[in-house]
């Protein structure tokens, strides 16, 4: 009880007002889905009480008990693993093949997306490597061509499935924990040059994300095509106005915006509860961040710092993906809204690592 009591209890409250809240968003999300399939609504709606209620709140006290010097000391196994299982979604016997992608598997009566523990993983061993050769992380041969192997590995993995947007915001998060580690400035502009080279392949490779850079440029391109989403998106945002329609009273939702449950509910939420609505997710999001931060700057351990630094980035980065591409500040990623969007292992996944930097407060001086 002694350990609990030195847990930042800020950051604690605002993740359970986060998991509430985003129930809260979801259950009106998931109308537009009863409209068209009452079974499936039931379906969507009980599984993500079950995992923001109890395997949720399972992973979160779970990942605040156990020792974050865990994670420091198996670092190298914890990445193998993850690679490991994320490469089990191309096994047929256990894989789901949805929207063009290979992303989840099947075990039993559950479903997974192994990316999710993947990028906690990654984030595990970057942060591992950088501590672990502090004195030596300005060279080549100890920062950045090892970094170079294991960021390769990944992009690899999540290349093949594909998963462009979850793999973007894995290499957000390794990047910065990459330079918080003490990273040379040269090697940071060589990593820059290189990713921007490999995004522009990628495009030039890929139609389909071609025509998420032109919508992005041009709203009016193919409205009933790609710029679907982003015009519908627009109208629910600017149709919420300050106030909001109300709860439960959103209109693009049924049959209008694309995946309202999933990529889409942030328009959902900004077309019911408006400005005010957005305000409101924005302190929680802001809180955790700071809090987060905080507990970095207050680590007694090189690794805990890097990880929460890891772990609040990528966090972040999945806000700044989600909404940006909403309001048409950023190309479409496909990258859900944390704690609002459908998906029971990336909000396992989340509340497990809000659970780690708990676990990290306890020995945080700003805390």
């Amino acid at each position: 009880m002694k350990a609990f009591a030195k847990t930042d209890k800020i950051l604690l409250f605002t993740t359970l007002c986060l998991v509430v809240f985003g129930i809260f968003i979801f259950g009106s999300a998931a109308l537009g889905v009863l409209s068209t399939d009452e079974a499936k609504f039931y379906s969507i709606l009980e599984n993500q009480l079950i995992y923001a209620l109890i395997v949720g709140i399972g992973a979160l006290f779970l990942g605040t008990v156990v020792t974050f010097k865990l994670y420091e000391k198996f670092a190298y196994y914890f990445f193998g693993f993850g690679i490991f299982i994320t490469s089990l979604v191309f096994v047929p016997a256990i894989q789901m093949y949805h929207g063009g992608a290979h992303r989840w598997i099947h075990i039993g009566p559950l479903s997974l997306q192994p990316s999710e523990f993947l990028k906690f993983v990654f984030i595990i061993m970057i942060a591992r490597w950088c501590s672990m050769n502090a004195s030596n992380f300005k060279t080549i041969k100890y920062g950045l061509l090892p970094y170079l192997f294991f960021t390769g590995l990944v992009t690899l993995v999540m290349l093949l499935q594909p998963d462009f947007g979850t793999l973007f915001v894995m290499i957000i998060g390794s990047f910065i924990v990459y330079f918080v580690g003490g990273a040379q400035f040269k090697h940071i502009g060589i990593l820059i040059a290189t990713g921007v080279l490999g995004f522009v392949i990628l495009v030039s490779l890929r139609p389909y994300m071609m025509e998420r850079v032109v919508t992005f440029f041009d709203a009016t391109h193919d409205t009933k095509g790609s710029s679907w989403q982003l015009n519908q998106s627009l109208i629910a945002i600017g149709s919420g106005g300050f106030l909001g329609r109300g709860y439960g009273q959103s209109v693009q939702k049924y049959n209008y915006l694309p995946e309202p449950i999933g990529d889409s509910i942030f328009a959902v939420l900004g077309e019911e509860l408006g400005t005010i609505g957005i305000i409101f997710l924005f302190i929680l999001y802001g809180i955790v961040i700071v809090r987060g931060l905080r507990i970095a700057l207050g680590s007694e351990s090189q690794f805990g710092r890097l990880l929460v630094v890891g772990i609040i980035t990528i966090f972040s980065a999945q806000i700044v993906l989600n909404i940006g591409s909403m309001l048409g500040l950023l190309p479409l990623t496909g990258v859900p809204l944390p704690f609002i969007s459908h998906g029971g292992t990336a909000l396992m996944a989340t509340l497990f690592q809000i659970g780690v930097i708990l676990n990290i407060s306890r020995q945080s001086h700003y805390a």
